[in-house]
């Protein structure tokens, strides 16, 4: 009897130890998640804060170009006021994409202004702060995809299911520019 008794003990402790360590596991990821969404949001904060200088200084140069500055300044205040969505948050940056490329257009008809410092620091500091938010995004992606993962795998679903853990949302860019295959000329 008591051989039993003793592996009935067992057998308990170790299912409280697998939904103990199972459920600390879903925290883990879900805290990584939030971190890494919030390393994406500081680094778009960092590209709202950039785009009314670029603004600003392409005016001097090019103040017929309203319509694209306007496109610009209305897609970067759609942006900035959202947060906490990645899908929506992403259907925003991409209008944002889409408008500095339109300001990058313009700014090639305008020798002038490509040769000007301010605009060159500029568009350099956006580049990188691109390049940040393109890497943030790739760790962001890779820890909604362990979740995810954790999520939907048995036994691990069970788990999630009692203390209600739920799938975390992508962020993916609809953006055709970003989508195209590049055109390779020889």
């Amino acid at each position: 009897m008591e051989i039993v008794l003793v592996v009935l003990a067992f057998v308990v402790l170790a299912i409280v130890g697998w939904i103990i360590g199972t459920y600390n596991g879903f925290i883990k990821l879900r805290n990584l998640v939030q971190e890494s969404w919030r390393q994406i949001d500081v680094e778009l904060h960092r590209r709202h804060d950039l785009i009314p200088n670029l603004i600003s200084t392409v005016k001097g140069y090019a103040a017929h170009e309203r319509g694209v500055l306007e496109q610009l300044t209305n897609a970067r205040a759609n942006a900035a006021g959202l947060s906490g969505d990645p899908v929506r948050q992403a259907e925003a940056e991409g209008q944002v994409s889409r408008a500095l490329s339109g300001l990058f257009a313009v700014a090639e008809n305008y020798p002038e202004l490509k040769a000007s410092a301010n605009f060159l620091e500029l568009q350099r500091e956006l580049a990188n702060t691109e390049d940040r938010i393109a890497a943030n995004r790739r760790f962001y992606n890779a820890n909604v995809r362990d979740l995810n993962t954790k999520v939907e795998s048995f036994p691990s679903n069970i788990i999630a299911g009692i203390f209600h853990f739920v799938r975390a949302q992508y962020f993916e860019t609809d953006d055709p520019a970003v989508r195209a295959v590049p055109a390779v000329e020889f």
